[in-house]
C-alpha cells in the first residue's frame, strides 16, 4: 500500500514538472521579417572605404544578394516591385598584419595578414516608408603572406562571405 502511494506520488510529481516546465521551452526560427515585406531591392554598394579596391563594391554585392537568394526569406527584387530596401555603403577596408612570426637573425616576419571590411546598412520597409534598422557590419578574412597575389583575394572572399552572412541574419533577425 505504501509503494503504491510512493509510485502515484513520484507520478504526480513528474506530471506536475513537465506541465510546470513544457511552456518554457526557447526555439528560434531565424525569421522576424514583417509579414508584409515580402520581397527586397539591393541596389550595388557604394564604396566610401577610399582603398580603391578593384570590383569590391560589385563583389560584396553579388555575395549578398546570393546569400539572400539562398535564404528564401525575402526575395530579392528591382526597386520598383520591392517591398524593402537594403541600401550598403563599404566604409572601411583595412589590411594589417594578424600574425607574426620569429625567423632567423632575431627579425619577426608578417606570416598572416588580416582584411577587415566594414559595411554600414540601411534597411528600409518601402510600403510603410520608415527605417527598420541601420547598423555597421564589420568581419574579417586571413590570408598568409607566401604568395600575397595569390592569397589575399582569398582574404577577401572570406570577410566578404562573413560579412554578408551577418546582414543577412541580422536584417531577417532584426538583430
Amino acid at each position: 500500500m505504501i509503494y503504491k502511494n510512493m509510485r502515484s506520488i513520484g507520478l504526480l510529481f513528474v506530471i506536475m514538472f513537465v506541465s510546470n516546465f513544457s511552456g518554457c521551452f526557447y526555439s528560434f526560427t531565424g525569421a522576424s521579417v514583417a509579414p508584409h515585406l515580402k520581397t527586397v531591392a539591393i541596389p550595388v554598394a557604394e564604396d566610401r572605404s577610399g582603398v580603391g579596391e578593384i570590383n569590391l563594391r560589385e563583389q560584396f554585392t553579388s555575395k549578398l544578394i546570393q546569400a539572400f537568394n539562398n535564404d528564401n526569406t525575402l526575395r530579392v527584387a528591382e526597386k520598383s516591385g520591392a517591398s524593402a530596401l537594403l541600401e550598403c555603403s563599404i566604409v572601411s577596408f583595412n589590411d594589417a598584419p594578424a600574425v607574426i612570426a620569429a625567423s632567423g637573425n632575431n627579425r619577426e616576419n608578417v606570416a598572416t595578414r588580416r582584411i577587415t571590411i566594414t559595411v554600414r546598412v540601411l534597411f528600409k520597409d518601402l510600403v510603410k516608408k520608415r527605417t527598420i534598422s541601420e547598423k555597421n557590419y564589420s568581419n574579417y578574412g586571413d590570408y598568409t603572406t607566401e604568395n600575397i597575389a595569390a592569397n589575399r583575394p582569398a582574404g577577401i572572399q572570406t570577410a566578404l562571405d562573413r560579412i554578408t552572412e551577418d546582414i543577412l541574419i541580422g536584417t531577417v533577425s532584426n538583430w
